[in-house]
Parts: C-alpha cells; sequence; structure tokens
C-alpha cells in the first residue's frame, strides 16, 4: 500500500497535517499554487509541488499513487462566497480521479446559532449567514459524492485556531505579539462566555488519523479541543505565563461595524459575531471514542504559541 499523503495548502492547518504524518514515517506531498512551504518544514520525505488547485487534472495529477489527500487550502476569506465552492468542487473532482481518499478541514459555521447546546456532528444545519451557507452547501455536495461512490471523503471540523504558525485568527497575530509587547489583548464580543477554541497541531492530528481511517470515511468528524474556557480565562493563562498582569481591549459588535468601514476582514467577521456573543462550545466525544482525545492543555498549547511568536522576527 502506499504511504503517500498529498496536502493541499502550504499555511498552518496544511503543515500541521504534515507535520502529524511525518512523526508517522509516512511520504508527504504539499501542494500550493507557489509550491513553497516554511522553511523551518525539513524532512527528505516531504516534496513540494506548484499546482493550479482550481484546476481538476491539476488535483488528479498531484494524488496519483497517493493514499490519501488533505484539503487545507481556501481563497481569501472575503471572496469565499464567489470562489469556495467551485475551488473545492474542483479538488473532488480532481482527486476521484486518482482513487484516494479525501479529508476536508471544515469550520462549525454551518451549524448556526446553538443557543446554548454544544454542537455535535449530528446537529442539524442551520446556517443563517453567508458563509456558513457556503461552508454547509460545500460539505454536502462533498458528502453527496461519497454516498454515490465517486470517491471516498470525510469531513474534519474545527473552532478557531490558536498556535505556532497562526497568524490571521482572532487568537492569533492580533493577540500575542501584543501581549509578548507588554501591550494589551485583543478579545471579540462578550469574552465571559464559553468559547471552544481549536489548538493547530491537534487538529493536524486529528486530520492525519483520519485519512489512515478507511472506516472513518464518509463521516463528519470535530478534532479534539481542550476543555471550553471564556476568551478571558483562555488569555488570563497566556498572562500567567508571561509573569505579566492581564490586560485587554474588547472589541464588541459596535467597534467591528465601525472597523468595517475601512477593513475588509472585519466586514466580513460582523455576520459571524453571534459566535462571540453566545455560547460557542464543541462536542468531541464521537472522535475520542473513535481515535482517543488527545487534546493538548491549553497551558501547554500557549506556552508553545508564546515561544513561536517570541522567536519571531520583527516586523
Amino acid at each position: 500500500m502506499s504511504d503517500l499523503h498529498v496536502i493541499f495548502g502550504t499555511g498552518p492547518l496544511g503543515l500541521s497535517v504534515a507535520r502529524a504524518l511525518i512523526e508517522r514515517g509516512q511520504r508527504v506531498r504539499m501542494v500550493s499554487r507557489s509550491g513553497k512551504a516554511d522553511p523551518t518544514l525539513t524532512s527528505p520525505g516531504v516534496e513540494l509541488v506548484a499546482a493550479d488547485l482550481t484546476s481538476p487534472s491539476a488535483a488528479a495529477s498531484a494524488t496519483q499513487g497517493a493514499v490519501a489527500a488533505y484539503q487545507c487550502a481556501q481563497p481569501a476569506y472575503t471572496r469565499w462566497a464567489e470562489e469556495f465552492p467551485q475551488f473545492q468542487a474542483a479538488i473532488i473532482d480532481g482527486v476521484s480521479q486518482s482513487g484516494a481518499r479525501l479529508v476536508l478541514g471544515d469550520n462549525l459555521y454551518m451549524y448556526g446559532r446553538m443557543h446554548g447546546q454544544p454542537m455535535r456532528e449530528d446537529s442539524p444545519t442551520n446556517a443563517h449567514t453567508k458563509k456558513g451557507k457556503v461552508r454547509a452547501a460545500m460539505a454536502e455536495s462533498a458528502l453527496a459524492a461519497h454516498r454515490v461512490g465517486k470517491l471516498k471523503v470525510a469531513v474534519a471540523r474545527g473552532a478557531d485556531f490558536y498556535g505556532p504558525g497562526v497568524r490571521d485568527s482572532l487568537f492569533g497575530g492580533r493577540t500575542f505579539p501584543a501581549m509578548l509587547a507588554g501591550k494589551p489583548a485583543e478579545l471579540t464580543g462578550n469574552p465571559d462566555i464559553p468559547h471552544t477554541i481549536t489548538y493547530i497541531r491537534d487538529f493536524g492530528t486529528a486530520m492525519a488519523n483520519i485519512g489512515q481511517a478507511e472506516d472513518a470515511m464518509g463521516q463528519i468528524w470535530h478534532v479534539p479541543n481542550a476543555p471550553t474556557t471564556s476568551q478571558r480565562q483562555f488569555i488570563d493563562k497566556a498572562f500567567a505565563i508571561l509573569n505579566k498582569p492581564p490586560k485587554y481591549t474588547v472589541l464588541g459588535p459596535l467597534m467591528m461595524r465601525i472597523g468595517a468601514l475601512f477593513i475588509p476582514a472585519a466586514r466580513e467577521v460582523i455576520e459571524m459575531m453571534y459566535q462571540f456573543t453566545e455560547p460557542f462550545t464543541v462536542d468531541h466525544s464521537k472522535y475520542a471514542a473513535r481515535f482517543g482525545d488527545h487534546a493538548t492543555a491549553q497551558i501547554d498549547g500557549l506556552r508553545a504559541t508564546l515561544d513561536w511568536y517570541a522567536n519571531q522576527p520583527v516586523s
């Protein structure tokens, strides 16, 4: 059996999947438009390939001979509605030609408001936002392709990312550099309600586990997360690691709307603000029952994250 695994995308999630597979001695091919990846990912088992993933033939060529592929690439956040469905459809069409299993990295937008209940894999799809409806349609299209035998697909879902290498996140580049510089951390919405946060390396490990499990195909999986805390409790742990008193600024709905007048990315976040003004918790018991609960404790994830940011060049 082939030990080749193909990863679409060389961002933080793709790199986390790659590291998990490399640790198991698997061969990894990483595919992106540029054909480049983080230079710290050095291994004789890693191949970097440049390809236009909007082309099914490119995805088919990249996955020839592979046992599994991992979809970790995406268009710009501001272009999801226009580009994401066609982009992922091209990958599905391409991978179906190679016979590889496909694991999709997904989020939780499709569940919509949960009214205090935790999100489970069998929670109804009730998206009420533009991006939630896009994600819901994409996941259903992929699983429909599995049901008709076009290819074998599984969906792995995580919450907001944090961790080494994660910059473009509400728990990333706008939070940890400020803390290290002695400035306030930025919190969003209501910082004192439950909000599940996903450690990026746990997400990568989960996708690698799913991709190597034939019986995981055709299903939705919530990746493991540390016990849910509030944003403030999460950031307080980081300040404690730094031995600094907690300092915050809170970006509420009104400030987000003002920012949206000038910042396109902020404009896209407005419809998702319910995730930060209402309880947002994720149940991953299904995954834990099948693969074990390898969720990293927040204190350990935060130490690794702060260490990574502390060693980045000052821009």
